[in-house]
């Protein structure tokens, strides 16, 4: 059996009973972006309202990645959780910036850091941002 063409690795933790952190490697795009998605559901399935996406080992995402992102965004929302990105490598950084998802979904530096946006609770487009930014 062959293998992927851009294998994809994703963890899971859970700092806290409600809090998914998800660590991804590799390219996050259309080959692999099923995979990431069902990581996704499986932990809202288990009633994970917050999720903390750390992609600082993912070099490349495409427009699969980011609607798998924001919609998980919108299932999270009905249960007023939270989708927090940790650390996105510089190319990934770049995409969220440029599509506007980095408007909508907060990205953070370190996981502390998304802990303390969890804490602080949801903030709408164009509030100032917590201190751990």
């Amino acid at each position: 059996m062959p293998l992927a063409q851009n294998p994809l690795s994703v963890e899971v933790e859970l700092p806290r009973e409600d809090v998914a952190l998800i660590t991804v490697d590799g390219y996050l795009d259309v080959d692999t972006a099923t995979e990431f998605q069902a990581h996704l559901a499986n932990q809202l399935h288990h009633g994970r309202r917050h999720f903390l996406l750390d992609l600082s080992s993912v070099p490349f995402m495409d427009s699969s990645g980011m609607n798998i992102i924001l919609r998980v965004y919108q299932e999270t929302r009905k249960t007023e959780g939270s989708v927090h990105v940790i650390s996105p490598a510089p190319a990934v950084r770049r995409i969220l910036d440029l599509t506007g998802v980095s408007i909508t979904v907060p990205i953070s530096e370190s996981l502390d850091a998304a802990l303390t946006r969890v804490d602080e609770g949801p903030h709408l487009p164009g509030e100032p941002e917590g201190p751990g930014v």
